[in-house]
């Protein structure tokens, strides 16, 4: 079963470890009135060691769709969410597929309230939110089964030859069409190999290898 310590999986989702972390664990912080604490949106499915599972790494991908490109505060984010569990009776909504649906564009629209976005700003939230669900397959209409992480810029058009699927290599990056590791890619062509052997030795174009690459030193 794929799991991913916190740095891991922020690394994976080019996140910092610190907005993961409390997203996961939740922080303190100060109040006028003494200590306060935001509490966490995401569960860990290793509570006691912060393990997330895979379907956590999709969660923390489509409330980065929500939280990162907007600045807004997370309250927004968690009383949307409640509203979804209790209007649209939606449970662990950034783990369904009914964010592609109409649920979901109730959902969008609720946010957008709160946040107080303007007719363009939704229709802009809108398009990067299509964004990072087009970067989920999900098998049937159940569970989300792979995720094509971002390399280079959160585009709708952007190459999918990158991929974490929990059943291949650990759920760790992988190039799609040869199953070889993005991190084996980079290390073999920081340790002095050439592009042409590598492209060889796992029979991937020269795209595919500067994917991996690039998606390595991003993260």
């Amino acid at each position: 079963m794929a799991s991913y310590p916190l740095a891991e999986a922020a690394r994976y989702l080019r996140l910092p470890s610190a907005t993961l972390r409390s997203w996961v664990i939740g922080r303190s912080y100060a109040t006028h009135d003494g200590p306060g604490r935001f509490l966490p949106l995401i569960h860990p499915a290793d509570q006691d060691h912060k393990i997330l599972s895979f379907n956590n790494l999709i969660e923390a991908h489509v409330l980065r769709a929500l939280r990162t490109e907007h600045g807004v505060p997370i309250n927004a984010v968690r009383d949307a969410l409640r509203y979804a569990e209790s209007e649209l009776g939606i449970q662990r909504l950034l783990l369904s597929k009914q964010l592609r649906t109409d649920a979901g564009e109730l959902f969008l629209d609720r946010y957008g309230d709160l946040i107080h976005l303007s007719p363009s700003g939704q229709l802009a939230m809108r398009h990067i939110f299509e964004a990072y669900l087009e970067r989920v397959d999900w098998d049937g209409d159940e569970f989300p089964r792979r995720l094509f992480p971002f390399v280079r810029g959160e585009t709708t058009d952007g190459p999918r030859l990158v991929v974490i699927d929990p059943s291949l290599a650990f759920g760790r990056p992988i190039v799609q069409s040869s199953g070889v590791s993005t991190s084996v890619i980079a290390a073999r062509l920081d340790a002095g190999e050439t592009i042409e052997d590598l492209i060889e030795d796992y029979g991937i174009s020269h795209r595919e290898l500067e994917e991996a690459v690039v998606y390595e030193r991003a993260a």
